[in-house]
């Protein structure tokens, strides 16, 4: 059988393309393909302790079966956050009308944290607060110029939808929203965003500081910062336990997060 692999951030960059397409046999799983790649590449096998592995965009095992046509993305460990791509969508986060018809978005334009915060705050709301993930002008010493994000991006949606319906159930919180952006970001723009309106000012905290944390080590998105001399792909986050990952290189013990 046949199946669709993805590359994103520095995996990309070591496999020196976005995508392939593999024949494995009818039984193969996961673990068939960390093998594969493992195999054609000295220098892909040594980030595989580090993946996490999507199978139809949800995270999954080594022992995970695949099927034909399946769509697997090695996931290195992300550094971030899909709506419409060409701009940001400015009805799903007005609360006004009742329920939401979504959490979050992934735009390539400037998030309007001004329209989206007055589009969720109503008359019951203690607690409106805000918080903005920015990019800065150097990193170790370094002075950055600027920094483009990358997303898988159709999971990175769901995820972040399903943060924001967690947070709501999880958290005395009325309604949340969280958007991140991807391309090319100048010092000083917006690279994240979440907002929280609650009835009081600790949930709403506890809720915010909740949601940029598991974002940023579960969402796949992944940022490249360029510098006067040359650019990187910026260390991510491990990922969590509950994340079924890759487990190790082929043959290795499990990596410790």
């Amino acid at each position: 059988m046949r199946v669709r692999v993805l590359f994103f951030g520095l995996l990309k960059d070591l496999a020196g393309k976005s995508s392939d397409s593999i024949e494995l046999r009818e039984d193969a799983s996961v673990r068939d393909v960390l093998e594969y790649y493992a195999a054609q590449s000295p220098r892909l096998k040594e980030s595989l302790a580090a993946l996490a592995v999507a199978v139809n965009q949800q995270y999954a095992g080594p022992e995970t079966a695949l099927r034909a046509d399946d769509e697997v993305a090695l996931l290195p460990p992300v550094s971030g956050g899909s709506g419409k791509a060409e701009g940001q969508p400015a009805g799903p986060f007005d609360s006004a009308q009742g329920r939401r018809r979504c959490y979050a978005a992934v735009v390539r334009e400037a998030i309007d944290t001004a329209g989206i915060l007055a589009g969720i705050k109503r008359g019951e709301d203690g607690a409106a607060l805000v918080f903005e993930g920015v990019v800065r002008n150097q990193t170790r010493g370094r002075k950055a110029l600027y920094l483009e994000y990358e997303a898988y991006e159709e999971m990175a949606l769901r995820q972040m939808e399903g943060l924001g319906e967690q947070a709501l159930k999880q958290f005395q919180v009325r309604d949340v929203a969280l958007v991140h952006r991807l391309g090319r970001l100048e010092i000083g723009e917006t690279s994240v965003l979440i907002v929280v309106a609650s009835a009081h000012r600790a949930a709403a905290f506890e809720a915010c500081r909740w949601l940029i944390d598991t974002l940023k080590r579960t969402v796949p998105v992944w940022k490249k910062e360029y510098f006067e001399d040359g650019a990187v792909w910026a260390d991510g986050e491990p990922f969590p336990e509950e994340i079924a990952g890759a487990q190790g290189s082929p043959g290795q013990e499990p990596a410790s997060k």
